[in-house]
């Protein structure tokens, strides 16, 4: 088995550009961090404005040969990069586990979902279709057809280091657009061993480009506001998301935008509270809390809430805290302090309006950014953490009565991205699917992200969907073109 020592000592550390590997053209590199120790991992490349438009002319120059390509030799390439990757994937789960904290048992589950969607869009390359027939006026032919919209600027967060880059990269390269990733500053490396088992599977240079940078806004600008560029993807937090979408409107660019989330847990007092409390165990702390899908309001009915508490407190408490490195660990390390910082904060915000802490919401002393995980009770209407993501191991819950309280409780936010719905009544699991503003929802279950599914949101969450059959057509424009009969 590789040793972390072996393996940060494969991992390129220079800018990907045109196919070759290169220092930052000043020379600039940034340290990333192991979060379980606060120490550096390893110096990459720190790009330049000047790197970034280097990424992009070589996406711009290799974009007509890659939409020449056949979808099946595209498809193809897709699927040796799945078939490396289950190669590599305990090299790739501990480079997710160093650079990010996840323990490593939910790092090599990443692996297995980062690498789906290389599977499915490698699949659905060659089943673009589009439409032929005459038109009703007799007059003419309808042709319809999909086309690749061209260069795409990828811009991927930090908490799923390879299923973020998986999830739009391989789209984009199915649908015969090129690509210039730009990974979050703070676990970049996994981007960077992804571009070289690309060029392993037999990608053609220029066609996906990867810069690192500190100096994100820097960089991006430019690069939003070039003409040839075609299409932004961006997932991250909802304000830096509306400041891309008006960048993006001077070149009115196809936009996608998977943004932040506040999903309510919602149990009923029929639901199966033994399924529940796993499924709410999951939905909150999986990733240590730091996803956009993880359950952030729990939204309990009365009747069972007092039960709920005290047996999901028993459960937390029993969970161990240690690097994710360690065999058992289920809770590693925050990505950084500002993370611990902010999850103390909404806990003490909570209590100090009447909610009870039943354990954890500390930062734990030491050495790396860990936090205790907590769980809350009684939390009040326009407690901070009701209103905010809390991107942490924190579990708040508060109650209600009725059906239509629970409703207006879940719906009582800004963002709508998913929702859980634990009831055994199939009669309110249709009401509860039309009536609650989420784009996705989990009923019975806490875990439901899939890469043949449409992954996305509506209100303050975001516009379009990553995954499924819906996901590559992010990635075409659509071109009628009329012609004579006959």
């Amino acid at each position: 088995m590789t040793t972390e020592a072996e393996l940060l000592a494969k991992i390129p550390t220079g800018l990907f550009i045109g196919g070759e590997w290169r220092d930052a053209s000043d020379g600039s590199t940034l340290d990333v961090l192991d979060p379980a120790t606060g120490k550096a991992l390893v110096s990459i490349a720190d790009a330049t404005v000047e790197d970034g438009a280097a990424a992009l002319d070589a996406a711009v120059a290799a974009q007509a040969d890659w939409a020449a390509t056949p979808a099946r030799a595209r498809g193809e390439i897709l699927r040796r990069a799945f078939d490396l990757l289950q190669e590599r994937r305990e090299e790739f789960a501990l480079l997710m586990t160093l650079e990010m904290g996840k323990p490593l048992a939910e790092a090599n589950g990443e692996v297995t979902y980062g690498g789906e969607f290389l599977r499915w869009f490698s699949e659905e390359a060659a089943r673009l279709t589009g439409r032929y027939g005459t038109n009703p006026e007799g007059t003419g032919t309808m042709i319809v057809s999909q086309q690749p919209v061209g260069p795409t600027f990828l811009i991927t967060p930090w908490n799923f280091p390879l299923a973020m880059a998986t999830r739009k990269i391989a789209p984009a390269l199915a649908a015969g657009c090129t690509v210039v990733l730009k990974p979050a500053a703070l676990t970049p490396l996994t981007s960077l061993a992804f571009a070289q088992l690309l060029v392993d599977a037999g990608l053609p240079a220029g066609v996906v480009n990867v810069v690192t940078t500190s100096r994100s806004q820097e960089l991006s600008a430019p690069i939003i506001a070039d003409s040839r560029l075609r299409k932004l993807s961006f997932t991250g937090s909802t304000g830096v998301g509306q400041a891309l979408l008006r960048q993006s409107a001077d070149n009115v660019l196809r936009t996608s935008m998977e943004l932040g989330g506040n999903a309510p847990f919602v149990i009923f007092e029929d639901a199966d509270l033994d399924a529940a409390i796993e499924g709410a165990l999951a939905a909150k702390f999986r990733n240590i809390g730091q996803a956009c899908t993880a359950a952030n309001r729990f939204i309990v009915h009365s009747s069972i809430a007092e039960e709920f508490t005290a047996r999901v407190t028993e459960r937390v408490q029993a969970m161990k805290i240690g690097r994710g490195t360690e065999e058992g660990v289920q809770i590693g390390p925050l990505i950084d302090d500002r993370a611990v910082a902010k999850c103390v904060a909404l806990v003490n915000d909570a209590v100090s309006r009447g909610a009870t802490l039943h354990t954890g919401g500390t930062a734990i002393e030491g050495e790396g950014s860990y936090f205790a995980p907590a769980v809350l009770s009684g939390v009040a209407p326009g407690s901070d953490i009701l209103r905010e993501e809390i991107f942490g191991p924190v579990l708040a819950v508060s109650t209600f009565d009725t059906e239509a309280e629970a409703i207006a409780a879940a719906n009582d936010t800004e963002y709508g991205l998913v929702s859980y719905v634990f009831t055994t009544d199939q009669g309110r699991a249709q009401r509860l699917i039309g009536a609650l503003e989420t784009g996705m929802m989990g009923l019975n279950v806490g875990v439901l992200s899939n890469a043949a599914a449409p992954f996305g949101g509506v209100k303050q969450s975001g516009i379009g969907r990553e995954g499924g059959s819906e996901g590559i057509h992010e990635y075409l424009s659509t071109k009628y073109t009329m012609a004579p009969l006959g």
